[in-house]
């Protein structure tokens, strides 16, 4: 088997950036800062990025988004294709203060089968996150 250590050991950093493509900044801008409360750290008028934790988000518009991931296509936004998760062990508060600020609940709180509580909820171009109740290194 070809050694993949330097592969694993990248992942084992954890993310760096998590890049987002959306169809109208400002309204993603004013979901991230106003309705998820987290602090922007950088905008122009093709991005914006916050950070969370170790780890950068970064929203993108989807005409700038190109350059990016050339000489791939963007893809269009049809059904979700991923979920992020972010780990916090107040699952209902948090689904409380979603819900107060207007924010339309995905699924949740629900105890999942495998032993954790979640709720999950979009953003204003679909992306899709989770909050669960893991322990960090479970």
């Amino acid at each position: 088997m070809k050694d993949m250590s330097k592969i694993s050991d990248a992942f084992s950093n954890g993310l760096f950036a998590i890049t987002l493509f959306v169809e109208n900044l400002d309204q993603s801008k004013t979901f991230y800062t106003n309705t998820l409360g987290l602090s922007l750290v950088f905008s122009d008028e093709n991005s914006a990025l916050y950070k969370c934790a170790n780890t950068y988000i970064n929203l993108l518009k989807v005409e700038a988004a190109g350059e990016l991931v050339a000489p791939a296509q963007v893809g269009q936004q049809s059904g979700i294709r991923a979920v992020y998760t972010l780990p916090f062990e107040d699952v209902d508060g948090v689904a409380l203060e979603l819900q107060e600020a207007g924010v339309i609940l995905l699924n949740g709180p629900i105890d999942r089968p495998w032993g954790i509580r979640t709720v999950s909820f979009q953003d204003p171009s679909g992306h899709t996150w989770e909050i669960a109740n893991h322990k960090v290194g479970n």
